[in-house]
């Protein structure tokens, strides 16, 4: 049933909760709740985009071939055929000798092929001394420079920006269709957990990983649903699970995934549907079970904090990519040169917390039941299982949180 200290390394345990998870379906909503989102079908571009030529500059369109040599010393003298007003527009063509005045974002008149900033031009009533050569396509953009008609603006998968839903309004795009928000079920259990707003007696701690599990479920644009607090008994648990399984999209079971005998998770599981992992080369972690019920995954966490932690980071974070058909990566990585020696263990992978200022990383080393050193990180350094470490003075990577 269980395959606890057979440990599987953590990209088998990675594909295995991936495997379980089944792309959530899609529904249609209005840009102005679209950011956030995993956008569920390429957008493309309406008609070529800005549509017209234009200045990226406060300046004077030209012919580029005209200004050839121009300088200070020996500018060119064009004559000033009129002024382009914004959103209108020019209404004439630039013949040779002649130039117009463009603001930033204006439409460019036919004939001209580049635009000279304000600063190397000198108006002298209708006439304009040009101090500066400019090549052609300088200071403008061309009509489909931004996107053609037909092409690709945004493609499914990507979970929306503001810059992106930016795009969609460009393209004249007012309602998209997204993936629904994958639901989250939360359980814990443990006799000696206890809400968060009571004072725990003595052996007992504060409900902390329901929290921790529905934020991270939160910032990654799911629902979270909170089933309780469930104690360490066969029966409950179960009805608890197979409640939640019909309900959610994925459940996370904070506790009991250790080999105490008291700990139900990984039995409770597999008797309900099937437990694939149960142990992963991971640390801190290594307790995890990986299981489904029905067609539902479900991930046993361990019950410290940090622990827990690392594996949503690692293990539940890639699942709930695969359920919301989400393919951006938002990962933000730096690198730093380590301030200590990080020993780790060859054949697991460890993720050690640590601080990084000015470049410099500084591992905390401290055990999983800390809360202190999560909040006090920022961010984790993954030791690969192939490393025994690092040494100080070592470049490293740090995901950020």
């Amino acid at each position: 049933m269980t395959r606890f200290l057979t440990v599987v390394p953590v990209e088998e345990a990675v594909r295995a909760a991936s495997g379980l998870a089944r792309p959530v379906g899609t529904e249609t909503v209005s840009i102005e709740g679209a950011a956030g989102r995993v956008l569920a079908v390429d957008v493309h571009a309406d008609a070529d985009l800005p549509g017209f030529n234009r200045s990226t500059v406060d300046g004077y369109a030209v012919r580029a071939a005209e200004t050839v040599g121009a300088s200070d010393a020996l500018p060119s003298l064009l004559r000033l055929l009129g002024r382009v007003s914004m959103g209108a527009g020019a209404g004439f063509t630039l013949g040779t000798g002649e130039c117009a005045y463009v603001p930033t974002g204006g439409e460019v008149p036919a004939g001209a092929d580049a635009v000279v900033m304000v600063e190397y031009a000198e108006p002298l009533g209708d006439e304009v001394l040009i101090g500066r050569s400019v090549a052609v396509g300088e200071n403008l953009v061309m009509p489909d420079e931004d996107f053609a008609a037909g092409e690709v603006v945004v493609r499914a998968g990507r979970r929306l920006s503001p810059q992106e839903v930016g795009a969609l309004a460009a393209v004249g795009e007012t309602r998209v269709e997204v993936r629904r928000r994958p639901v989250i079920g939360v359980i814990s259990t443990g006799n000696e957990v206890v809400p968060v707003d009571l004072t725990p007696a003595r052996s007992q701690v504060r409900d902390v990983n329901s929290h921790l599990c529905r934020a991270f479920a939160h910032e990654r644009g799911c629902e979270a649903r909170f089933y309780g607090i469930v104690r360490d008994e066969a029966g409950p648990l179960r009805e608890t699970l197979v409640r939640a399984a019909s309900e959610c999209d994925a459940v996370l079971v904070s506790g009991g995934s250790s080999k105490d005998d008291r700990d139900m998770g990984a039995r409770t599981i597999a008797e309900l549907g099937e437990v694939l992992v149960h142990g992963i080369a991971l640390a801190p972690g290594k307790p995890t079970i990986i299981g489904r019920v029905g067609t539902t995954p479900v991930i046993g966490l361990p019950g410290h904090p940090a622990s827990s932690f690392v594996v949503l980071t690692v293990i539940v974070a890639p699942l709930i990519a695969r359920l919301s058909g989400d393919e951006t990566d938002r990962s933000r990585k730096v690198r730093g040169r380590l301030a200590e020696n990080v020993p780790s263990a060859r054949g697991r992978e460890d993720y050690v917390r640590v601080t990084i200022d000015s470049g410099e990383v500084r591992p905390i080393f401290a055990k999983s039941g800390l809360l202190n050193s999560l909040v006090r990180a920022d961010g984790l350094l993954r030791v690969p299982a192939g490393r025994e470490g690092y040494e100080t003075g070592d470049e490293v990577e740090v995901l950020l949180f």
